[in-house]
């Protein structure tokens, strides 16, 4: 199973109403499945400050997390989805790899 769908599976236990998981590695110069870019959308996250929210999504992705390099969060309410609906876009990697010459 590629990490793409191991991230998924793991984030399924969120009862997300919105997921969506990119995998941004081609941005950058660590290689393959290295940075991958989550939209969580779950009542979970009701009331629930955006710190709070990261630790629920890593003790979610567990021992996953060590297997990627780097993971861009966009957590988000049902209600605040609703009113907002807009993720930015990923930077471009600025180097500093132990992979770049």
């Amino acid at each position: 199973m590629m990490m793409l769908q191991k991230i998924e599976t793991a984030l399924a236990a969120l009862q997300p109403q919105v997921l969506q998981v990119g995998d941004e590695s081609h941005m950058h110069s660590r290689g393959k499945e290295s940075h991958f870019k989550v939209v969580l959308v779950s009542a979970a996250f009701d009331g629930v400050r955006k710190v709070q929210r990261h630790q629920k999504v890593y003790a979610a992705l567990g021992d996953l997390m060590q297997q990627f390099h780097a993971l861009a969060l966009h957590t988000f309410s049902p209600d605040e989805w609703q009113a907002e609906q807009a993720i930015p876009d990923s930077p471009h990697c600025r180097g500093g790899s132990l992979h770049d010459k």
